[in-house]
């Protein structure tokens, strides 16, 4: 299975993208069942950035956006943890991202649910507490990328497959992240990730 993840999909302080733009993390990012998140040593600066995670239901390529919708059966929450001193380096100096965001632990992600249990699939709710703060709170609707034009355009590049999950983007209010920190990250009202920095 792949990760994809976009970034600049919600309104922020930049100009949006005319497609989706993306990368790739490997799987030995994902941390389940709510353990902690490890700060790693080289890290100086750590940002939290909860997004609305789809997952991929079936196989295909070159997809129509107009069947997208039958390509994903499950939406969760995760967090894509950015080293963000390393992210500003790769950006100055044009490099890739990977090693601001694709190191090992940083997606923590939660259960999934299946769509049709949603009211609206259009418009999902989904927020971020930090020590019990709220840091950040975003809707699905807010997208500049609907998760059908995304999962239509990426797979013109990649074969999609079972299992895969595309992280679709973070609002604003991005921050970073300390040792001992309790993150809590909401689905609508459901609570979906709970857990410590460490």
């Amino acid at each position: 299975m792949k990760i994809i993840g976009l970034c600049r999909n919600y309104p922020g302080n930049f100009m949006p993208h005319t497609h989706p733009v993306f990368f790739l993390k490997p799987d030995t990012t994902i941390v389940l069942n709510n353990k902690p998140f490890f700060i790693p040593h080289f890290s100086t600066q750590m940002n939290f950035e909860v997004e609305l995670v789809y997952k991929i239901c079936r196989v295909g390529k070159n997809i129509s956006e107009k069947f997208a919708h039958r390509y994903f059966d499950e939406i969760g929450l995760g967090i894509d943890f950015t080293e963000f001193a390393i992210l500003k380096e790769c950006q100055k100096n044009s490099q890739p991202w990977e090693a601001a965001k694709a190191f090992d632990g940083s997606s923590p992600i939660s259960k999934f649910i299946p769509k049709d249990l949603f009211k609206d699939i259009k418009s999902i709710n989904f927020s971020l507490l930090q020590n019990g703060k709220l840091v950040q709170k975003g809707n699905s609707s807010e997208m500049f990328f609907s998760i059908e034009k995304t999962i239509s355009y990426i797979s013109q590049f990649f074969t999609l497959k079972m299992g895969d999950l595309i992280f679709t983007g973070t609002p604003v209010g991005s921050g970073p992240v300390q040792i001992n920190d309790r993150l809590q990250a909401y689905l609508e009202d459901d609570l979906m990730l709970d857990f410590f920095v460490k």
